[in-house]
């Protein structure tokens, strides 16, 4: 097997664990064969928004066809 990482960077008004979710849910629905996922940062938005937007750093490995 040959797996393949990408990152993604989830976001969500409500919490770090949506913005996590949000990420590894887009990765479920738009790519075939997800192994894992890390969370590498999270971080929060401030400026240009109202209230926060809380961000995941999030790398998704999936597995490559033959």
């Amino acid at each position: 097997m040959v797996f393949k990482k990408v990152t993604l960077i989830g976001s969500s008004a409500e919490s770090f664990d949506h913005a996590v979710d949000n990420a590894i849910d887009r990765a479920h629905d738009t790519l075939d064969k997800v192994h894992w996922a890390e969370v590498e940062e999270m971080g929060v938005e401030l400026a240009g928004v109202d209230g926060r937007e809380y961000q995941a750093e999030v790398e998704v490995a999936f597995e490559l066809e033959d």
